[in-house]
C-alpha cells in the first residue's frame, strides 16, 4: 500500500531545523550525523525536505496504526541522497483527524538486510 494522499505530504521546516539536522539537539545527534554523512545539510534543507517527500511517494507503507490524533504510517525504503549512496530509511507520517495531508513525524536509518 502507498501512503494515502502522498501527493499532499509535507515536512515542517522546524522538523528539519530543530530536530533532524540540528547539531545542537543532543536527542537527535545520531540522526543528524547519519543524514549529514550522506550529504544533507541544514543550509540546503530544501534538498532534504524533497528527499523525504520523494521517499514517502516512492516506497510502501509497512505499518499503520490509529491513535487519538489520527493515523500514523511507517514507510520503509531507500532515501535518495546527495552523495548517491541511498541508505534504507524509515519515515513516519501522520494524517491527523479532519485533515488530508500526511505530515512527517520522524525519519531514521534502517539496517540493510543481508541476502
Amino acid at each position: 500500500m502507498k501512503l494515502p494522499n502522498a501527493n499532499k505530504a509535507y515536512v515542517s521546516s522546524e522538523k528539519i531545523t530543530l530536530y533532524l539536522l540540528n547539531r545542537f539537539n543532543r536527542a537527535a545527534a545520531g540522526k543528524v550525523a547519519f543524514f549529514e554523512s550522506f550529504g544533507f545539510s541544514i543550509e540546503r534543507k530544501d534538498i532534504f525536505e524533497n528527499a523525504l517527500i520523494r521517499h514517502c511517494r516512492d516506497n510502501t507503507v509497512i505499518m499503520s496504526n490509529s491513535n487519538e490524533y489520527g493515523v500514523k504510517y511507517s514507510v520503509d525504503g531507500e532515501l535518495v541522497t546527495p552523495d548517491g549512496r541511498n541508505p534504507l530509511v524509515r519515515t513516519v507520517w501522520i494524517i491527523e483527524e479532519q485533515k488530508a495531508a500526511p505530515r512527517l513525524i520522524t525519519a531514521h536509518p534502517l539496517e540493510r538486510r543481508k541476502t
